[in-house]
């Protein structure tokens, strides 16, 4: 795990030594992710290569990069699990003599050896990835199939292509004009975050996961060189006992390959069925206790100790209770929205907890991120369901609809209903048109108040389920279940939960491996029928392929997440963040400022027209704009 940045194409520098100094600030801004080792590399002509290393496999300096062999160069960042079966193919076919006994020199030898598509099709790993080949003067990017890695780049003016982990180092070099992207904040606003291939930032673009991008010359090509729904469609037709067979076989070996490393490592444990299966699969293979960490509270309600010392006992785990309080918890709010490398409504839990579980001596710790969007955990995939359901109501006059939407709307103040409303005034009730709204968290209406009539409104979340929706596009041939996974892959987990996973965690210098987004198992659950998952029992695909491996009061215990009192803190502890965050967004000249006071004085009266979580993501966007100096 670790950091990458670059350039391609030097014209933009003044000279090599400012194309070096350059790139050598980008990898400095990249410290935290890799504390072990840094190195910069220039072919002295095209390109200029820089790496921050933060080593779990063969931690010895002749696996530091950047890594060349020949003609060819390579930075990456991540971890490819299967390199030793790798290796050994290639050994087989008299490819290399290997010197270093980890993944980068097995990555760069399989992309030499079997060529690009071939080699990034046989990794099975999270990994962001810079290929340069002097021979054909050629530099390429990839990102692994589920985007878990980040890789961010930005063209000048000039043609030089920068690339970096994070969207810090691209604005260290200089080069990026830190200027906001007034084309995504109706996508900020609304959901959160930006999803790919935009970001806030104006020019920098995030490749989309299962993306690649090549760089020769002047020329750029972007192509998609792994798709979830056609791995699906690729699937064989199984019976229900051969499908939860191979869900168990390919979950346990996907535990058992994120189990490689040569430095210390565990798992978070909450005692809910994915962070439970992720330990009980792991105690099958280890050798030794696996060392598990769950944060607990005094506070009753927040904690859910009882549920991970359950588990910890029942698989004999070497278990961790980091204990905090609120207030420990609430001291760290302002190291971890300096942390926020892309501004997120979500994720400070994810900096707690990670920095807690690196302060423990652990590098590595293994998670249950995407068990819930694979197995129709959320409350989305019912609510989803029921709404397909209504489509009759699609027959009804809009206008009769909207009125009645209206009408519920004004019995029911609140956002539930307001969406309810904006469904029933819609003219479908499928995926691509009632998701989008189960995720928003503020609706177009919303926003016309709050943004000045020249910020564009667009919804890219309903424009990409509109498209690859489709009749004829594959993912229209996907179960129901599946087409809403889809959704939460590319959305929600994309590019709230994979991207405060890798930020947060990695600003403490953490690795976190997420075994439920094997590329194997995303595949084999989205094949599943509805039937298999839904609705007897939570996540019933994935309990019932365990086959007993969870007892039961863990199956059937209410879900209860990572619940902490913003809202008191909002009104106490942390009014003064907050009202530093929204005066930030009120002293732009986009924003409707009177609209936005009349939102903070109504939350901060204690009203419950708008949600804590609502006014935190324009609190964190103003924090964000104002830390960067995003124009």
């Amino acid at each position: 795990m670790c950091g990458i940045a670059g350039a391609h194409g030097l014209e933009a520098f003044q000279g090599l030594d400012d194309a070096t100094g350059r790139v050598r600030g980008m990898v400095s801004a990249l410290a935290h992710r890799g504390p072990d080792a840094e190195g910069v590399w220039s072919d002295e002509e095209h390109v200029v290569l820089g790496h921050r290393r933060l080593s779990i496999l063969d931690t010895g300096d002749g696996a530091n990069q950047p890594f060349s062999i020949g003609e060819d160069t390579l930075v990456f960042n991540g971890e490819v699990y299967n390199y030793l079966e790798l290796r050994r193919e290639l050994e087989a076919e008299g490819a290399h003599r290997f010197v270093t006994s980890g993944d980068t020199e097995v990555v760069l030898v399989a992309l030499r050896h079997w060529g690009l598509e071939d080699a990034v099709r046989r990794f099975n790993g999270m990994f962001a990835l810079a290929w340069w080949s002097s021979a054909s003067r050629r530099l390429v990017l990839v990102r692994d199939r589920l985007g878990i890695k980040p890789l961010y780049w930005h063209q000048t003016p000039g043609g030089t292509v920068l690339f970096a982990s994070e969207v810090r180092s691209l604005l260290a070099s200089g080069l990026v004009p830190p200027k906001l992207n007034r084309d995504a904040l109706a996508d900020q606003w609304m959901y959160g975050t930006v999803h790919a291939p935009a970001t806030a930032v104006e020019g920098v673009r995030l490749l989309e996961p299962g993306a690649l991008l090549v760089i020769h010359d002047e020329e750029l090509h972007e192509a998609t060189w792994w798709d979830p729904a056609d791995a699906a469609l690729g699937e064989p037709d199984l019976s229900p006992l051969e499908r939860r067979r191979r869900i168990r076989e390919t979950l346990a070996d996907s535990v058992a390959l994120r189990m490689r490393s040569d430095v210390a490592y565990g798992a978070f444990l909450s005692g809910g069925i994915d962070s439970s299966a992720i330990v009980g699969l792991m105690s099958e293979v280890s050798t030794q206790p696996v060392s598990t960490f769950s944060v607990t509270f005094a506070e009753q309600e927040l904690d859910e100790s009882p549920w991970s010392r359950a588990i910890a006992k029942r698989f004999h785990t070497d278990h961790h209770e980091i204990r905090l309080t609120p207030s420990d918890f609430l001291a760290q709010v302002p190291l971890g929205l300096s942390a926020m490398d892309h501004p997120s409504a979500d994720g400070l839990n994810t900096y707690v907890v990670s920095g807690a579980t690196r302060g423990a001596g652990v590098k590595v710790a293994l998670s249950g991120l995407g068990g819930d969007e694979l197995f129709a955990g959320y409350p989305v995939f019912a609510r989803s369901a029921q709404l397909a359901r209504l489509n009759w109501l699609a027959a009804w006059p809009k206008g009769l609809r909207r009125l009645a939407g209206t009408a519920y709307a004004a019995l029911k103040p609140g956002m539930t209903a307001r969406k309810q409303a904006e469904i029933l005034a819609g003219h479908y009730f499928d995926v691509a048109h009632t998701y989008p709204l189960s995720r928003q968290m503020f609706l177009r209406s919303d926003l016309e108040r709050m943004l000045t009539s020249d910020v564009p409104l667009r919804n890219d979340v309903f424009s990409w389920l509109v498209k690859e929706l489709a009749p004829g596009k594959k993912a229209f041939g996907l179960p129901f279940l599946s087409q809403v996974s889809l959704a939460e892959m590319r959305t929600y987990m994309g590019h709230t939960l994979v991207r405060d996973a890798d930020q947060f965690s990695m600003a403490h210098a953490l690795e976190v491996r997420v075994p439920f987004l094997d590329h194997r198992l995303v595949a084999a659950a989205l094949a599943a029928p509805d039937a298999d998952k839904f609705p007897s029992s939570p996540k019933r695909l994935l309990v019932e392929s365990l086959d007993g491996l969870l007892p039961d009061d863990v199956v059937n215990r209410p879900k209860m997440g990572f619940v902490l009192p913003w809202e008191s803190w909002m009104r106490g502890e942390l009014k003064p963040v907050c009202e530093r965050g929204l005066q930030s967004l009120k002293d732009r000249a986009w924003v409707q400022s009177d609209a936005v006071s009349a939102m903070e004085r109504s939350f901060m009266a204690g009203e419950t027209q708008w949600s804590w979580s609502r006014v935190w993501s324009l609190v964190v966007l103003g924090e964000y704009l104002e830390r960067h100096g995003l124009e």
